[in-house]
């Protein structure tokens, strides 16, 4: 007992390796007694991972099915003790496949896949296909080990034609060495990215670039390209001879479009058209702008307004957590929000007074109208989404 608290204090990191020194049965023990602390009940449940004393199997098991014990006990047992046959009948009981309680399904459709679960493979798909990391990997794993259990076959024969079932052929394939090129051109922009990612032949790509059926199907393949190469002057050839295709996004001017994309393209999610990215390779970024400067010249025109302009606040300290691309400014009109990404402000409905003084000295004012053109096919993380966003969120982004 000693050692186990040694190695999980109550401040700080829990010491992993010391853990893995520590007698299974031991460990087991100290998770089968409720009376410790949940949290280090976790972390001994862990440090179990493939070497989980027989003898205790069946009272852990007991854990995991037990609606009383902590949560992430019972996550930590799935994850150990999930491939286990004779859990399946509880797994596969209504009382849990409906359960929708966060992190528990996915966790359970996982253990089911593990434990040879053959019904469970169109869940595991479009599990795999999911946009969270964390579920996304759940997913995967589930499918890998019917995959072992079973065989390919036997698991593709259950899933359909949906964009995550694509998505497992192209790494299935991939995994066995075959030719995935023609998944870039798959009208589904999330299974062209999964066969973008996980393309590794360059002559394969260049080849798929002169003879794909479909124009974002050659931007997949010069963009892999280019990730194995890093010759610009190649994909530019091969964006040329396309025609130099972009995202038309009605009333997106070039100024703030330039400021969009070099800002948000190199970060943005996988679901991303491949053009947004092309356009972010081959087009020159704004000129470094000057925030401090720019600030200056907002508040003394601010004051110069005879608005008393308060100090600029970045946003994160506005809300005193996250980040963001702009600065607030408190005035006597109302509030006005300066940008990071250039010479772009906004600002409350009682701010509107100060546009023309703003606009006078050679900024723009981002208006409802404008502020509210989608920028359609750049996917942008946004507390918990991954969709495209507005001109007015991305240029005054802020993000807990």
């Amino acid at each position: 007992m000693d050692r186990i608290t040694s190695a999980i204090p109550e401040a700080g990191p829990a010491d992993t390796a010391a853990l893995r020194e520590i007698d299974a049965d031991e460990l087991a023990r100290y998770v089968l007694d409720a009376g410790n602390p949940w949290w280090r009940r976790r972390r001994c449940a862990e440090a179990l991972f493939r070497r989980v004393p027989e003898a205790r199997v069946a009272g852990l098991l007991d854990r995991i099915r037990d609606p009383r014990e902590s949560m992430d006990v019972r996550l930590a047992l799935l994850d150990v003790l999930g491939h286990r046959e004779e859990l399946l009948p509880w797994l596969l009981h209504d009382d849990q496949r409906g359960d929708t309680t966060f992190r528990w399904r996915e966790a359970m459709l996982k253990a089911r896949g593990e434990a040879g679960d053959l019904t469970a493979a169109a869940e595991l798909s479009t599990l795999a296909y999911d946009q969270w990391r964390h579920r996304g990997a759940k997913g995967r794993a589930g499918l890998d080990a019917l995959v072992e259990r079973h065989g390919v076959a036997a698991v593709d024969r259950l899933l359909g034609d949906r964009p995550e079932d694509r998505a497992f052929r192209v790494r299935m394939r991939h995994r066995a060495g075959e030719d995935i090129t023609p998944a870039l051109a798959d009208p589904d922009v999330g299974v062209a990215y999964q066969a973008y990612s996980l393309a590794w032949d360059d002559e394969a790509l260049r080849a798929f670039a002169r003879e794909a059926p479909t124009v974002e199907g050659a931007l997949w393949a010069a963009l892999g390209l280019y990730d194995l190469t890093d010759d610009l002057d190649e994909i530019r050839a091969i964006d040329e001879a396309l025609g130099r295709p972009r995202v038309e996004v009605k009333g997106l001017d070039a100024e703030i479009r330039a400021a969009i994309v070099h800002r948000y393209v190199p970060e943005c999610e996988e679901r991303t058209d491949p053009r947004w990215r092309m356009e972010a390779l081959l087009t020159e970024p704004p000129p470094p702008a000057d925030v401090e400067g720019r600030l200056r010249r907002v508040s003394d025109v601010l004051a110069g307004a005879g608005q008393a302009p308060e100090p600029p606040v970045h946003c994160g300290e506005d809300y005193r957590q996250g980040t963001g691309t702009y600065h607030v400014i408190r005035c006597a009109g109302g509030t006005v929000l300066v940008s990071m990404l250039g010479r772009f402000v906004t600002g409350s409905d009682e701010a509107t007074q100060v546009r023309a003084p703003l606009e006078a000295a050679g900024f723009r004012w981002i208006d409802d109208d404008l502020g509210a053109i989608t920028v359609d096919g750049l996917c942008v993380y946004w507390f918990g989404t991954r969709d495209p966003l507005d001109v007015r969120t991305l240029l005054f982004y802020w993000q807990d």
